[in-house]
């Protein structure tokens, strides 16, 4: 999908305000992924441009650190914590049922542009464990057979909005 106008207006105005700082390339990308939601491929090599760098370093970038991503998230980000304490207390499972119930794998979003799932590695919850995150909540001790009403939970959130 080609960007919009005003978009290409936004990302160059982005740039250009660190035009001159020695290494303005993270708080370029940060800036963009705060204001969009994720840094597609075109992006990538408009902001290569206009600050003179390799598209490649870019890219090296955007795939390095897990905060950037290349394709738009759900307007929830459902994070499964896969970090040791969390993995032997069964959240592979867990995992496997928010993918089951919501019909995508870790790194998608659905087609409705509600959910992203993620796998991570730790986030931090390790006496909760298994735990998952949604935008920054934690839910404790989650078993495989309360992802439904989890899921449930946020769909509900929707029908009142």
């Amino acid at each position: 999908m080609p960007i919009r106008q005003d978009a290409k207006e936004k990302i160059l105005a982005i740039c250009e305000s660190h035009k001159g700082e020695p290494s303005p390339l993270m708080v370029v990308l940060e800036e963009i992924q705060r204001e969009f939601g994720y840094i597609p491929f075109d992006v990538q090599e408009m902001v290569a441009n206009k600050l003179n760098v390799s598209v490649s370093d870019v890219y090296g970038v955007v795939t390095f650190y897990n905060f950037f991503s290349l394709n738009p998230k759900g307007k929830y980000v459902i994070g499964v914590c896969l970090g040791t304490a969390c993995y032997v207390k069964n959240s592979q499972a867990v995992l496997d049922k928010f993918e089951e119930v919501l019909g995508i794998k870790s790194g998608e979003t659905s087609e409705d542009g509600l959910f992203t799932i993620e796998a991570l590695r730790c986030i931090g919850a390790c006496a909760l464990a298994p735990a998952v995150s949604i935008n920054g909540k934690v839910y404790p001790m989650v078993a495989p057979s309360k992802v439904p009403s989890i899921i449930d939970e946020y769909r509900k959130l929707e029908e009142v909005a």
